[in-house]
């Protein structure tokens, strides 16, 4: 979440709070899945020889930034998978966060200020962070997937 991934988040949970209100339509309220969890699912390729600066990145900064969304209460969880056999235009890494609901657009500015204040840090820096490791880490995409549960 920070720098670029951290500003397309608030868009993209902009995008989620309006759509979560046409999610479940009245009638299909009778079927045996529910809405679940929110999985926010970013795809990140590595250029050759950079990964050990990436995994630094991922240590440190991404580390302390979804812990302490988690110590929030604003995710439940976060995963880091690696893509073992991944073929040339697939991603080497899916950076994973979970949470129970899409942040409303006042919801994520709130956030994004708390961030902000316990990095000790500001958009721009953020955003300069996201631009220096652009030159080696690629982000290919960002879904945001809501798992379905059983209600019984």
């Amino acid at each position: 979440m920070s720098g670029g991934i951290y500003m397309r988040k608030f868009m993209l949970g902009a995008l989620g709070a309006a759509t979560m209100m046409l999610s479940v339509p009245a009638a299909a309220q009778d079927l045996p899945l529910v809405g679940g969890d929110y999985w926010d699912v970013t795809s990140v390729k590595i250029d050759d020889g950079h990964f050990g600066d990436y995994a630094d990145f991922l240590a440190s900064t991404f580390r302390k930034e979804n812990e302490f969304a988690k110590s929030k209460g604003w995710i439940k969880a976060y995963y880091i998978f690696s893509n073992v056999n991944n073929r040339a235009d697939e991603p080497d890494l899916y950076l994973v966060t979970v949470s129970d609901h899409v942040a409303t657009p006042a919801e994520q500015i709130s956030r994004n200020k708390e961030m902000n204040a316990y990095l000790a840090t500001d958009d721009r820096k953020q955003l300069a962070g996201s631009g220096q490791r652009a030159t080696y880490r690629h982000i290919t995409a960002d879904m945001l997937l809501q798992q379905l549960v059983f209600q019984h």
